[in-house]
């Protein structure tokens, strides 16, 4: 990604969390992924640590329109994903996708047991969450131009804890510096 293009999408998330009331800490982690894909307006995330303590940690992602976060899950991570404005739709599967589509997938949407089928989707609205257990794959999107997304979870180990499906996949991309960079993110720590 072009250091340009990331200060750009920082402009972009920091006016939609203003403009929905969202004041972030005084020193946030910012960190922007294309998942290593190279393709941020089709793989791309936004994501601000909150809290990152050893326990637990609490996220807010910005999401925009056409963009995915490919299918994963975590070794040990359990996590709330929150709609917080807008809407999310999330594909979620029991097993590895392509390995168990068809079979029951039980997840708690708001605190209640829902079960679908594996490679179904389920859409939050603002609001809603979902609770994902280390095992349930799931990726996800916005259905709309642009959303903010909560994530409360166990402890975050990025480097060691995420499992995609595509082996090509990874964390953090590479940055083209076009630009002086607006902030630090996490990758350039």
């Amino acid at each position: 990604m072009k250091r340009s293009e990331i200060n750009q999408v920082l402009r972009d998330a920091t006016a939609c969390f203003e403009a929905n009331g969202w004041t972030l800490p005084p020193k946030p982690k910012w960190d922007v992924t294309d998942f290593g894909l190279g393709d941020f307006q089709q793989f791309g995330l936004t994501l601000v640590n909150l809290a990152e303590e050893p326990e637990y940690c609490e996220k807010l992602m910005y999401a925009r329109q056409g963009q995915v976060t490919p299918a994963h899950t975590h070794h040990v991570k359990k996590e709330d994903i929150i709609a917080r404005t807008g809407a999310l739709t999330l594909r979620l599967w029991q097993g590895i996708p392509g390995e168990c589509d068809g079979e029951p997938c039980t997840v708690n949407v708001c605190g209640e047991p829902v079960t679908l089928a594996s490679g179904e989707t389920i859409t939050l609205q603002a609001g809603e969450r979902v609770t994902l257990c280390p095992g349930t794959y799931h990726e996800f999107w916005v259905p709309v131009a642009e959303a903010i997304i909560g994530e409360v979870s166990t402890a975050n180990d990025d480097a060691n804890d995420n499992i995609f499906v595509n082996p090509d996949i990874g964390r953090f991309p590479e940055i083209d510096e076009d630009e002086p960079p607006l902030l630090r993110l996490l990758s350039d720590q």
